[in-house]
C-alpha cells in the first residue's frame, strides 16, 4: 500500500524524468544509450543520489541537480535509481546499454572474432567479445597515435 502511495504521489506531482517519463512506469521499454556514448538525462526534481544496480554495464553522473549524464560502458541491463536529499525516490528504471552495429562487419578467422567499422574505410574497432590479441593490437596502435598527438 506504501508503494502504490508513493508512486501516485511521484506521479501527480510531475517528479519524473522530463523527456523519460514512460521509464518510470514498470511496464515501460527502458532508457537507451550505446555502449562508449553519453546521454542526458534532464529530471523534474533535484537529485541528490544516483545509484546504478550494475556499474560495469553504465554510469550516470549529476552534472547539476536537475541534468545526469549517463554513459554507457558495456553492453546489457541494468537498473538506475535517483533519490532526492531526504533519500526519497525520484525515479527508478531500467537502463539497456547497446552496441551501434551499424557499418560494423565481424570477420571470424576460426573461433576468433574481429570487428571492422566499415563507413567510409574499414578500421578495427574494439568490441566485446573481440580476439584479446586483435583488440590488444587496436588497442596499441590507437595509443602510438594518441603518443604522437601529444608529442607534437
Amino acid at each position: 500500500m506504501m508503494f502504490r502511495k508513493s508512486f501516485a504521489v511521484l506521479l501527480t506531482a510531475g517528479i519524473m524524468l522530463g523527456n523519460l517519463a514512460p521509464a518510470v512506469a514498470a511496464d515501460s521499454a527502458p532508457v537507451s544509450v550505446k555502449v562508449n556514448m553519453a546521454r542526458i538525462l534532464r529530471i523534474d526534481a533535484p537529485a541528490s543520489t544516483v545509484i546504478i544496480g550494475n556499474p560495469g554495464i553504465a554510469d550516470i553522473t549529476i552534472q547539476d541537480p536537475q541534468t545526469l549524464v549517463l554513459t554507457g560502458k558495456s553492453y546489457g541491463q541494468t537498473n538506475l535509481i535517483i533519490l532526492d536529499a531526504n533519500g526519497n525516490p525520484i525515479a527508478d528504471t531500467m537502463i539497456e546499454v547497446t552496441q551501434d552495429m551499424a557499418d560494423v562487419v565481424t570477420v571470424y578467422v576460426g573461433d576468433k572474432r574481429q570487428s571492422y567499422s566499415c563507413e567510409p574505410v574499414c578500421q578495427s574497432v574494439i568490441m566485446m567479445g573481440d580476439d584479446p590479441a586483435f583488440t590488444g593490437e587496436a588497442v596499441g596502435s590507437s595509443q602510438t597515435v594518441a603518443g604522437v598527438a601529444q608529442s607534437n
